[in-house]
């Protein structure tokens, strides 16, 4: 007695509907020939259409399972065909309302071991079934339609052909006494140089699915598609594109910084403040101008020209060791305004320097630095050693309290742009006599003293002496005197060419009161070896100068 198949019912086909298969589907409608050889059928089908690549694909037709001699029925129901969606728009549902037929198309090798491998996987249908000797060969039904589905190529009649019949196939009815299902085998993709794989056994289930040899998969890529591009972005996509470049700018690349402006704003600084400076040296100009016009200043100035007399016995003119000491002293300072700015704005120094066999160092530009302070004093100690011995002292050092009134009238003079007399071969102006006095008796002194209390050569274990001056103090003194220093030459150097150039220059370089150009050649030479100088301040020269005196490493 044939035991009746329970249907799965799924989803619904229609939105709100009852599930499908409806409930009335009995087991006269189910598939009585094993739910393998009813798998093997559908997944062959659509294998056939997945695979329009396939050139000669092998005809594996499915021999549906022949009953029992046993069984009263010999001749189930016909069975029902599931109705799917139409082949076409506005079609049909398919497969038609005819009746369905038994025939099973061809599939390729692959898609049989998947049905073999599916119907292992699944309990046979017909448990009651009791085993046959009898082995009746199944016959595939050839008066049956044979599906067609896609074209192989674009443009091509439906496959397979009109003309194909499916080849007769003699398989063992195999029955199932127990539920129990072995382990199918998988069959891979033939080896390129090899055959394809053998047929694998199914396991056992209502009929036995026969796999035929593929053909070798063609190794190489596939050929392109055959349809040329037909889809391109329109006007649409140009605007959108253009419309979000728009609404987000490139950022702008850093510009670069030379400390904290760009060199645009550094122009900017310097032309607004020049422009600035000048404006106020105008107005300047204009209120002294103004301010000694006054009555009483007028007599003032009468009464204080600007300069007083020298003491009986001052020298007249200059020696050729104070031009001299002149050179020496403008190219040490300059060496050392460099490099103590390079000492304060250094942060990984590239060479250090030691003292022999001593474990401190320090960088190789404050080594630079300090050996120039050290060439700067020596040179400053002769210069006033020989200022007292020579009495040219007389000329800088003040011997009047004259001399602040009479510096009053001279900066005036020179505020207004009307310069006062200048007679330095034989005096000084009182204002040119406090300058020079400050320079020498007072400046100097002030940055020595706070040089040393910077250096290593400061006693560090001198706790009384350490509280008495702090290097704080000298540090907040000895920056201000190095721009006093940096203003001091710039105002003197700009008087001197302001004032009579040539006739200077003789006075410092030349040794003599007569204007030529003797004197203008020897600041030029001057010059450039000042530059040399400043060029040559490097760890490539000042390297080897170095190791004289100590050791020189990199870290």
């Amino acid at each position: 007695m044939t035991t009746p198949a329970r249907i799965r019912r799924g989803l619904p086909r229609v939105p709100g509907g009852e599930p499908w298969p409806p409930a009335d589907v009995g087991a006269q409608d189910a598939v009585l020939v094993g739910s393998a050889a009813g798998d093997a059928a559908s997944v062959g089908s659509a294998a056939q259409d997945a695979a329009p690549g396939s050139d000669s694909p092998a005809a594996v037709p499915a021999a549906p399972a022949t009953p029992d001699a046993s069984s009263p029925d010999r001749h189930p129901a016909p069975l029902r065909v599931r109705r799917g969606l139409p082949r076409v728009p506005g079609g049909e549902p398919w497969p038609s309302a005819a009746p369905a037929s038994a025939t099973v198309a061809s599939v390729p090798a692959s898609a049989s071991v998947d049905v073999a491998r599916d119907a292992a996987s699944e309990p046979p249908t017909r448990p009651d079934v009791t085993p046959s000797t009898a082995e009746p060969a199944v016959e595939v039904a050839a008066a049956g339609a044979v599906r067609r589905g896609l074209p192989r190529v674009a443009g091509g009649e439906p496959w397979p052909p009109a003309d194909f019949v499916p080849a007769r196939v003699a398989a063992p009815a195999v029955a199932v006494s127990e539920p129990e299902v072995s382990k199918p085998v998988r069959a891979g993709l033939p080896r390129p140089d090899t055959s394809a794989p053998a047929s694998v056994p199914a396991a056992p289930t209502a009929a036995t699915v026969v796999v035929v040899e593929e053909p070798a998969v063609p190794v190489g890529p596939r050929a392109p598609l055959p349809f040329p591009r037909t889809v391109f972005p329109g006007a649409a996509a140009a605007r959108w594109n253009a419309d979000r470049a728009r609404a987000t700018p490139i950022p702008a690349a850093e510009p670069h910084r030379i400390g904290p402006f760009t060199r645009g704003q550094w122009a900017g600084v310097v032309i607004v403040g020049g422009l600035g400076m000048l404006f106020a040296a105008a107005m300047a100009v204009l209120a002294v101008r103004w301010f000694v016009s006054l009555e009483f200043m007028r007599d003032f100035m009468a009464t204080y020209p600007g300069e007083y007399h020298l003491p009986v016995g001052a020298p007249v003119g200059f020696p050729a060791w104070v031009g001299w000491q002149h050179f020496f002293n403008v190219f040490l300072m300059v060496l050392i305004i460099r490099s103590g700015l390079r000492v304060r704005s250094e942060k990984r120094p590239t060479a250090f320097w030691s003292r022999r066999g001593s474990k401190r160092k320090i960088s190789l530009t404050l080594w630079f630095h300090q050996s120039l302070d050290i060439l700067w004093l020596v040179n400053g100690v002769v210069f006033v050693v020989l200022l007292f011995v020579t009495g040219q002292w007389l000329r800088i050092v003040p011997t009047s309290w004259e001399v602040f009134p009479n510096a009053v009238t001279a900066a005036l003079k020179y505020v207004s742009l009307n310069w006062p007399t200048e007679d330095g071969w034989v005096n000084y102006n009182a204002l040119q006599q406090l300058a020079y006095f400050a320079t020498v008796f007072l400046a100097a002194p002030l940055a020595a003293i706070t040089g040393v209390r910077m250096s290593g050569v400061w006693p560090k274990n001198a706790k009384t002496l350490n509280r008495a001056y702090p290097v704080e103090w000298a540090r907040a003194v000895h920056f201000p005197v190095m721009l006093y220093f940096v203003l001091f030459i710039i105002v003197h150097v700009a008087l001197v060419l302001a004032t009579g150039a040539l006739r200077n220059l003789n006075h410092m370089y030349g040794g003599s009161d007569q204007v030529n150009w003797i004197g203008f050649w020897i600041f030029a030479a001057s010059l450039a070896v000042i530059a040399a100088g400043w060029a040559a301040a490097r760890p490539l020269v000042l390297a080897p100068i170095a190791r004289l005196f100590g050791t020189v490493s990199g870290r």
